[in-house]
């Protein structure tokens, strides 16, 4: 038998369809973020410094890229006798043959994992948010009320509930936590106030008869079919109350909007202070050299990491490695991902370009205006952007759009697609 210790299941397996041509590829757990790391590092990071030692990682959209990141989790600390984290993709045998149907449905289909290592409490997690936090407090306070389950929720404004799952918690313990009294998830006109964050903490007997009982369902999610269910048992289920930072970029925009919050004198985001850590054989960005900011060039409340080579202006952006920016162009408030090469005198605002993306010259990108409710242009990875080519404000692009779908100027708010 395992020694008892708490076992955390990563839920990595989401393409988030709002995030566009940045999952086209990936899931959202895998998605760059911040310069250096990606979504995902907040969870494990987290993970490693609660001294959680025994994770898996459930995924199944487009597997590689977050498999080549994990990698042996040795850059979480994860490598040794008795820590360890372990991808757990779908699979077929003699009583699995379909693809993990929801959250839920994940988890069950790896009960025998889950049971193998004999865990005190699960403690299951989304990998694409961002924040910090000390699960310990979590499971803490999961013991001392001795409760079946115990969720992790952020107030939020009741008019934006309709998106998440909400709690209505009583008062039992004050700023610390409170019982569920009710629990909907995305419901037009939400009860409660307490969104959770799908940081949730079970009793082990309590999740596996939970998750039997689902298999009777229609959907698998823990949000819409697990927690109501418990409720309606009577089951112990408590709120724990979390007021610290709390990204949740689904949305293009909300990424963006969380990329910009590591910038400026006081960040709401502080990675080095949080202790986030990242795979730097990733893309081998350990082996790039020091950056090279050119005489002429000007940087301003910007991030810029290693490889890159800036000739000219950037301001309230973040960076990647390998990124060129020619002489004459402006890069502002935007998010640059790996190895793009800017030419010269290109100018991009509000724009989020994937990885391996070349702008030849005098390229413009999002300065013109138009009747669109997007805000941020986002351009697919490994795309080349022809000389003079006008984006306008919004705009999406495919990755590797063929270079005869390239029109001279494109309305903003317009999607160029590969196949359109």
């Amino acid at each position: 038998m395992q020694r008892q210790q708490t076992l955390a299941l990563v839920l990595a397996g989401g393409r988030a369809d709002e995030l566009n041509v940045l999952t086209y590829y990936r899931p959202k757990a895998s998605v760059p973020f911040g310069g250096l790391a990606r979504v995902i590092d907040f969870a494990l990071s987290n993970l490693m410094n609660s001294g959680i030692e025994q994770v898996a990682i459930l995924s199944q959209y487009r597997s590689y890229s977050l498999i080549n990141h994990i990698g042996t989790g040795a850059a979480w600390d994860m490598l040794g006798r008795n820590r360890s984290v372990s991808i757990l993709p779908p699979f077929i045998d003699s009583e699995q043959n379909d693809w993990y149907r929801g959250s839920a449905d994940a988890v069950y289909k790896n009960i025998d994992f889950v049971q193998y290592h004999d865990p005190s409490e699960i403690l299951i997690l989304s990998g694409d948010h961002i924040y910090q936090m000390d699960y310990r407090d979590v499971i803490d306070y999961h013991r001392r009320k001795d409760a079946d389950l115990t969720v992790v929720c952020k107030k939020v404004d009741r008019k934006g509930g309709h998106r998440f799952g909400m709690a209505h918690l009583d008062e039992e313990d004050g700023e610390l936590g409170g019982r569920v009294l009710n629990y909907q998830e995305k419901h037009a006109s939400p009860e409660g106030e307490w969104s959770s964050l799908t940081v949730l903490c079970f009793k082990p007997d309590v999740l596996y008869q939970a998750l039997e009982e689902n298999q009777g369902d229609s959907t698998f999610e823990f949000g819409m079919n697990v927690i109501p269910r418990l409720l309606a048992q009577k089951k112990k289920i408590y709120g724990y109350k979390f007021g610290g930072y709390w990204g949740y970029t689904r949305t293009v925009k909300e990424f963006w909007q969380a990329n910009m919050d590591l910038l400026g004198e006081n960040p709401l985001i502080d990675m080095e202070k949080w202790g986030v850590r990242t795979n730097l054989d990733h893309r081998d960005v350990r082996d790039y050299q020091p950056s090279i900011i050119g005489s002429e060039a000007k940087v301003t409340n910007s991030l810029i990491y290693n490889g890159c080579h800036i000739e000219g202006e950037v301001k309230n952006s973040i960076i990647f490695p390998g990124v060129t920016v020619g002489r004459g162009s402006l890069i502002e408030d935007s998010v640059i991902f790996f190895n793009n090469l800017i030419g010269e005198n290109c100018r991009l605002k509000k724009t989020i370009s994937d990885v391996n993306t070349r702008y030849e010259r005098n390229i413009e990108i999002g300065f013109l205006d138009g009747e669109t409710e997007k805000e941020i242009a986002v351009i697919g990875w490994n795309n080349i952007v022809p000389d003079g080519v006008v984006l306008g404000r919004g705009v999406t692009v495919s990755p590797k759009l063929k270079p005869e779908k390239w029109p001279t100027v494109v309305e903003a708010g317009r999607v160029l697609r590969c196949l359109d």
